[in-house]
């Protein structure tokens, strides 16, 4: 009789970790908001090692945050369920000039929902990464 064994999450280095998320432009804006998660959809950019993100949320919710949390990932469902995920976490500031704004706004189109439309700068200090691999068949 074959067996599978469980899908596999492999480790990747924080570089590793950077590089995945780079090479894609969508994820997952995470914050607390009254006590309960909130989760975003998000369009994001990585340059000179922070994260810039666009997601439709209240900008005043995101006032003053300490950390953020940014999550992607790119699973192949076809494939067996291979792929990546992402998960970076650090202080965050909304991107306040002008120019730089409307730059970004450019540059990520994103869903705008209405006045929730906000541009913030991630500063990573926490970044895992995970490979999902397919399972090991045993005989």
């Amino acid at each position: 009789m074959t067996r599978s064994a469980p899908h596999r999450m492999l480790e990747v280095s924080g570089s590793e970790a950077l590089w995945l998320l780079e090479g894609t432009a969508l994820g997952r804006l995470v914050y607390v908001r009254q006590g309960a998660p909130v989760v975003r959809p998000a369009v994001h950019l990585l340059e000179y090692g922070r994260l810039i993100v666009r997601a439709p949320a209240q900008a005043a919710a995101l006032s003053g945050r300490a950390t953020l949390t940014y999550q992607a990932d790119a699973i192949d469902v076809a494939a067996g369920g291979t792929g990546w995920t992402v998960t970076a976490t650090g202080p965050a500031e909304l991107v306040a000039d002008p120019d730089e704004a409307a730059h970004y706004r450019r540059t990520l189109p994103g869903w705008v929902h209405g006045p929730h439309d906000t541009l913030l700068r991630v500063q990573p200090q926490s970044v895992a990464g995970f490979r999902l691999a397919r399972p090991e068949v045993t005989g």
